[in-house]
């Protein structure tokens, strides 16, 4: 997929690692749509990007006509990026007793389905685009690398995520016969707003355990790799690890 002129819509792009990708997609000439819950810091995003905001719940059937708005407003839909997500931390069967069932399940419900809200929303209008180079649209999601070294305390992120990656393949498959393709990004540590707040000296030891580099990820690191996967037409149906070759022990 070319970037340059085509629409990209960004979920969670308000801050962190979508807000990285909004902004290199912006520099590559794409027009953007940011879609995050909190409405307010997405329409600073795209006013900084030139480009299109809205308050968004991933997990709602109304994300749909936040959708259609973006279309009307910078054209047909080329590209959408799951960056939408949560975490929480709680052991399965801890002191106070088993995790909250409704815990577990909002991650699920926010990380999963929410990730595959958007993804059947956007490759509903996707299929009605015309063909560029063969290619209607391209899907990009994030899972974590914690779908395949998930922690204690991590079972229900762990779980969302595993489905993510699970996900890929089935829907590359399904959306083939259109010509959209669907890839996945599974961070390691990277350098978020949450990181950012834990004292230096913990920082320095979770940035230790990584093999090379041994720092955390640059949120532009990430948004490069989604670049990637979105201009690479020959990319479909894989999972990229992106974590300077750590695995997670289990605590």
């Amino acid at each position: 997929m070319r970037l340059d002129g085509a629409h990209v819509a960004v979920t969670g792009g308000a801050s962190g690692l979508g807000a990285a990708t909004a902004r290199l997609l912006a520099e590559e000439g794409a027009k953007v749509s940011i879609l995050d819950r909190n409405g307010d810091a997405a329409a600073e995003v795209a006013a900084e990007l030139g480009g299109h905001s809205a308050a968004v719940d991933v997990t709602d059937e109304a994300a749909g006509a936040a959708l259609e708005a973006a279309i009307d407003a910078l054209g047909p839909l080329r590209g959408l990026v799951n960056c939408a997500g949560i975490g929480t931390a709680a052991r399965i069967a801890g002191r106070d007793g088993p995790m909250p069932l409704a815990d577990f399940e909002r991650v699920i419900r926010v990380n999963l389905i929410g990730t595959f809200n958007m993804m059947r929303l956007a490759a509903d209008r996707m299929t009605r685009n015309e063909p560029v180079e063969g290619e209607r649209g391209t899907i990009v999601s994030t899972a974590s690398v914690a779908a395949f070294d998930g922690q204690v305390g991590q079972a229900a992120y762990a779980a969302a995520k595993g489905g993510i990656v699970s996900l890929a393949l089935p829907a590359a498959r399904e959306l083939a016969r259109f010509g959209i393709r669907v890839n996945t990004v599974a961070p390691g540590i990277f350098e978020t707003p949450l990181l950012g707040e834990l004292p230096e000296a913990v920082r320095e030891g979770i940035a230790a355990s990584i093999p090379f580099p041994a720092r955390l990820g640059a949120p532009a690191e990430f948004a490069e790799a989604v670049r990637f996967c979105l201009t690479n037409a020959y990319l479909n149906a894989e999972v990229i690890r992106l974590d300077g070759g750590v695995r997670l022990p289990p605590k």
